[in-house]
């Protein structure tokens, strides 16, 4: 794997984690299939295989410090470097007729979405900075959401998923600042409305349309923008 590119794509057995993993595959990447559950995470690889892309599982759960060290042992053993990260693992949290009202909010859910979408992304990302500082020209991609966005405030209130998503952005631009004398350069991305089961498969855009943001993110060029918040139309307000 010397001469190949690696990405690790956490979240990639299905949806906007998995096309992106294709994505990434189509054009010369080896990836690293991240999930949780080994039967879907081993379909996830066959599928990719299947598909001329050079795929391998890695077990991971981003809530759980163990399973994070033992991802990146198995990463440093497997390829020993990482150019790009992709955290895409996340959740939508608990609902209420389709909504979190903040007025009776559970303060559990509150924490389980913080949990994967916040507390996993720092997990995975400083897990693997040791491996990604060894690539020539290391990208992370956190895949956010318009809802985070304090400006737009789209979609329904979701007073659990939309501030997990606006401060992942705001972690985001505290990476970027940290590394900005180093190759690593740090993003977050909007995949839009998309089909998934997180939306119910009502949405318009299709998970390859979704994916198509955190490929470009994670394929900059050494002079691309650093801690920014980008969709297919260019920055999002934050």
């Amino acid at each position: 794997m010397n001469d190949t590119r690696i990405a690790l794509v956490t979240g990639a057995n299905k949806g906007i984690g998995f096309a992106i993993a294709q994505g990434l595959g189509a054009i010369g990447f080896t990836v690293a299939v991240g999930a949780r559950e080994e039967a879907r995470r081993e379909k996830a690889v066959e599928r990719l295989r299947a598909a001329d892309v050079d795929a391998f599982g890695v077990a991971i759960d981003v809530t759980s410090d163990d399973s994070v060290a033992a991802a990146a042992a198995t990463m440093e053993r497997t390829a020993g470097r990482l150019d790009v990260l992709v955290n895409n693992a996340g959740i939508g949290g608990q609902t209420d007729g389709g909504a979190q009202d903040p007025t009776t909010l559970d303060l559990d859910v509150v924490r389980t979405v913080l949990e994967t979408n916040v507390f996993g992304v720092v997990r995975v990302t400083n897990a693997m900075l040791p491996l990604l500082h060894r690539a020539g020209s290391p990208r992370i991609v956190n895949m956010s959401s318009n809802m985070g966005s304090l400006t737009l405030q789209t979609g329904p209130i979701l007073a659990a998923y939309a501030p997990s998503k606006s401060m992942l952005n705001s972690v985001t631009a505290q990476y970027a600042r940290r590394l900005a004398d180093t190759n690593v350069i740090v993003n977050a991305g909007c995949p839009g409305y998309v089909a998934t089961d997180f939306t119910g498969f009502n949405a318009p855009r299709t998970p390859e349309q979704g994916a198509a943001i955190a490929i470009r993110l994670a394929t900059l060029p050494d002079d691309g923008p650093r801690g920014g918040f980008f969709d297919d139309e260019g920055v999002v307000p934050w």
